[in-house]
């Protein structure tokens, strides 16, 4: 993944600890980053500029987002721009991003970018229907739920096994030791060894827990 945004320092933090960190060290992942003004054609490295037709705020030109795109991408690239206007971001749309071999992450900021470099984004994806101060953070979850279902990454039952993996279903309810706590025991079926019985109880746990946690996933039933 190839990150274009006016605040790579922002990315370190979140990209560098636990999973996807460790899966950038191991060279399964790699995720880089590019700043914008690095292509800005004035000494000031400009890349923003007052709106057309007046309003709040600053709008990120198309020159600069252009040239970073443009030396990025290649052959197999992806470029994704991140912005509540976007389709929103599911499992089965991440599942199909982590197979593409090079991924450009765009991060608008501010107003937002000039409209003519739309021509030169793929997709353009949401995290949800709000607004935040830019696409950083959007891009961030983005890349975690992306690199965590690149093949060797985690094992493919620690993926295959989650909420959303299986159509519209959440995860199971889990439980670890001890057995009875303030209690509250853990349910009888996962302690029996049965493994056919902790699998009809999985599934009839799991669709128990979507219908009581997001019903609007099963109203189709």
């Amino acid at each position: 993944m190839d990150i274009i945004t006016l605040f790579p320092e922002m990315f370190e933090g979140p990209l560098a600890r636990s999973i996807v960190g460790r899966a950038r060290r191991r060279g399964i992942v790699e995720i880089a980053f590019t700043n914008p003004r690095e292509f800005a054609k004035d000494s000031h490295r400009t890349v923003d500029d007052r709106p057309y037709g007046g309003g709040p705020g600053m709008v990120l030109m198309a020159q600069p987002l252009f040239d970073a795109i443009s030396n990025l991408r290649t052959k197999g690239s992806a470029v994704v721009y991140l912005s509540p206007q976007g389709r929103r971001l599911t499992q089965p749309l991440a599942r199909s991003l982590a197979v593409r071999g090079h991924l450009i992450l765009l991060c608008g900021h501010y107003e937002g970018i000039d409209e003519r470099i739309m021509k030169y984004v793929d997709l353009e994806l949401s995290i949800g229907d709000y607004v935040l101060t830019g696409g950083e953070l959007p891009a961030m979850v983005l890349a975690d739920a992306v690199a965590r279902l690149v093949p060797g990454v985690l094992s493919p039952e620690a993926t295959d096994r989650e909420s959303f993996s299986s159509g519209p279903v959440l995860d199971y309810p889990h439980y670890t030791r001890p057995r009875l706590w303030r209690k509250r025991p853990v349910p009888t079926d996962l302690l029996t060894g049965d493994p056919a019985r902790v699998e009809t109880w999985r599934r009839a746990a799991a669709l128990d827990a979507t219908r009581r946690k997001r019903p609007d996933l099963t109203r189709g039933e």
